[in-house]
């Protein structure tokens, strides 16, 4: 095929990466160093050689990276060839891996994706079951350790805390029972499929012939194994990230992936990127020399595209209100002097606590502001029951979405009729969906319970059938359902304001909509609800609709770039965080201070305070460490 790209628009490092195509190939792609377009180059110069698109795999994090990659590609190749080639995350792969032979591990294959509001539900249950009520543990405290586990190839069963590892089996009991795997079990049993049958992992490896993982520093050792199991000799597999970026080491990424690559793949090529096209010489000047002190690091120095640039300013403040101040004033004098937009500067901290003040700045001042970490779409709650819903549609015998809609609206199921009938499947081994249609069950029950119940499965199954007989389209039944049962009508009663319950509603036809462009291309339920619970991890693809300066966390921050960066709390104890220096992980303090002076491209100041206010008292702040190291 003809070339659609042209080397010699590219520089020598990156020349080097997209001709390296045969063996494993470890690519060092600092921060601004046109990765992304080396990468898609490269996936390019595959095909003018021959390979066929089929064969290539290229995994991402994020479902917005994951598009983002995508739609690069399809600007470079024909729409057949981007449209063969698999672009999708791990756990949108691991999807792939379960869907064909889950039913080797002894689950059904229509297994369904618990998302994160799901496991707060199930953990709620087992809590109040075990007697957790009593002892004010919050679900997330015992999901987080239960996912850490998982991730570190530990049996939750095994967790040091006796009443956690109760709750962690109880909960993966009901799981099993429900036919349902939460995001942790998709990397965890592909895995195992991949490692414990041959036919399906010869299967896979010859299907992806050419491998490549994005954002390699953020794998943590599970995804390590996924990948070796997916990757056979000759190797020819190439992992793109910067150890320098990697700062998601308290949930489990292991910046030992890109460190000791050799360790996984035999004698892989190692390429680095340091032209940085993004910052100017002094930006990348202050971020060389702070992370030179990092032990261990694969050795790269950044070095600016760019001719002159502002200094980096360091300044030190009296206390959080006046750094504040100083903020907003600078943003309203540089708007004026040069024209910028809002949405040029942003301002990074550490925690989120520290966005308080400067919004109280910003609103004084009538400077307009945008924060990263909004409510997911697929949080609200109108979307998790009708996602809900749909999933009834599909497989009515999964528990955690029956359960969750089982009353909602309120059709007279109360919450002691739901816990009967999960008493009653438990012991008879059924699912909950089997209870509600099961006589000697609702025989139980008082008459108008009973009559709510077979009310209930009524309306669910009469739709089921019109999917599944009369083969209607399921977005039309699922919209006719939601109308019936008046779902709309119900969750406006609750809303305050006319904009909330416009949210809602535009909530409800966006799932319905979905569904509908999923059908249009031939796709069915269940694959539909797979992309759904795939695309409610959290992402900050949502900051380009929004308009103002941009607060941000530092770690939210990563991948992005602002023309005027303000990087605030470099005191010690807020970063590094006063975590980090009891638990000995200040390496990756000072990885994340990186990130945040990488932003930066015209110009970057460093904030600290003498004072600042914590627990509702004004502190003495300690002198800022990281900072002693930049010069």
């Amino acid at each position: 095929m003809a070339s659609s790209f042209s080397f010699d628009s590219l520089n020598l490092a990156q020349r080097q990466a997209v001709g390296a195509l045969d063996g494993p190939l470890l690519l060092l792609a600092g921060a601004g160093t046109g990765k992304t377009r080396t990468v898609t180059c490269r996936i390019v110069h595959m095909l003018e050689k021959k390979i066929q698109p089929s064969e290539i795999l290229a995994v991402t994090f994020t479902n917005k990276a994951a598009s983002e990659m995508r739609e690069r590609i399809s600007g470079m190749v024909s729409k057949k060839a981007a449209e063969e080639m698999t672009v999708c995350t791990f756990h949108s792969l691991c999807v792939r891996i379960l869907r064909g032979g889950i039913d080797k591990l002894g689950y059904k294959k229509n297994f369904s994706i618990c998302s994160h509001s799901d496991q707060v539900g199930l953990m709620k249950q087992l809590l109040v079951r075990k007697g957790g009520s009593d002892e004010k543990v919050k679900p997330d405290t015992v999901l987080s350790a239960i996912s850490k586990a998982k991730n570190q190839g530990i049996d939750p069963a095994d967790l040091e805390d006796d009443y956690f590892a109760t709750l962690a089996v109880a909960y993966q009991n009901e799981l099993r029972a429900q036919n349902a795997v939460d995001f942790d079990d998709l990397l965890l049993l592909a895995e195992k499929i991949l490692r414990e049958h041959a036919d399906i992992r010869e299967n896979f490896r010859q299907c992806y012939t050419r491998v490549t993982v994005d954002e390699f520093q953020d794998t943590n050792s599970l995804q390590m194994q996924l990948l070796q199991q997916l990757v056979g000799a000759p190797y020819h597999v190439c992992v793109v990230g910067d150890d320098d970026q990697s700062i998601y080491g308290w949930r489990g990424a292991e910046v030992a992936n890109i460190l000791q690559f050799e360790k996984f793949f035999p004698n892989p090529k190692v390429i680095r990127l340091e032209e940085n096209y993004r910052s100017t010489h002094a930006v990348l000047h202050t971020a060389n020399s702070l992370i030179k002190h990092n032990r261990g690091r694969r050795e790269k120095i950044l070095r600016s595209t760019r001719q002159g640039g502002d200094p980096v300013r360091i300044v030190a403040m009296p206390g959080d209100d006046e750094e504040a101040e100083f903020i907003a004033e600078e943003i309203l004098a540089e708007k004026g002097a040069i024209g910028r937009n809002w949405e040029d500067f942003a301002i990074l901290f550490r925690t989120n606590g520290q966005s308080r003040k400067l919004e109280l700045a910003f609103r004084e001042r009538k400077i307009p502001y945008r924060m990263v970490g909004a409510q997911s779409f697929y949080d609200r709650r109108e979307v998790r029951d009708v996602l809900a819903y749909a999933q009834l549609l599909a497989a009515p015998d999964t528990d955690v979405p029956l359960l969750r809609v089982i009353n909602a609206p309120n059709r007279g199921i109360g919450q002691s009729t739901a816990i009967l009938a999960t008493d009653w499947s438990r012991e008879q081994n059924y699912s909950v969906w089997h209870a509600l249609c099961d006589p000697s069950f609702t025989g139980q029950l008082g008459p108008k319970s009973a009559k709510a119940v077979q009310e209930f499965v009524a309306t669910i199954a009469g739709a089921k059938n019109r999917i599944d007989f009369a083969k209607e389209n399921p977005a039309d039944v699922l919209d006719s359902l939601i109308k019936e049962i008046e779902y709309l009508p119900w969750i406006e009663r609750a809303c305050k304001t006319d904009s909330e319950r416009q949210q809602r509603g535009e909530g409800i036809h966006s799932v319905i909509d979905s569904l509908r462009a999923h059908a249009a291309k031939g796709k069915n339920l269940q694959s539909f609800l797979d992309h759904s619970a795939l695309a409610s991890e959290r992402e900050n693809d949502d900051l380009e609709k929004k308009s103002g300066a941009t607060l941000i966390t530092l770690h939210a921050s990563k991948g992005l770039e602002f023309p005027i960066v303000f990087l605030i709390g470099l005191e010690e104890g807020f970063l590094p965080h006063t975590r980090s220096i009891a638990e000995g992980t200040k390496d990756e303090e000072r990885r994340l201070l990186y990130v945040g002076i990488t932003r930066a491209q015209d110009q970057l100041t460093m904030t600290y305070c003498a004072t600042r206010h914590q627990m509702g008292a004004r502190n003495r702040a300690a002198q800022p460490q990281l900072l002693s190291s930049v010069n």
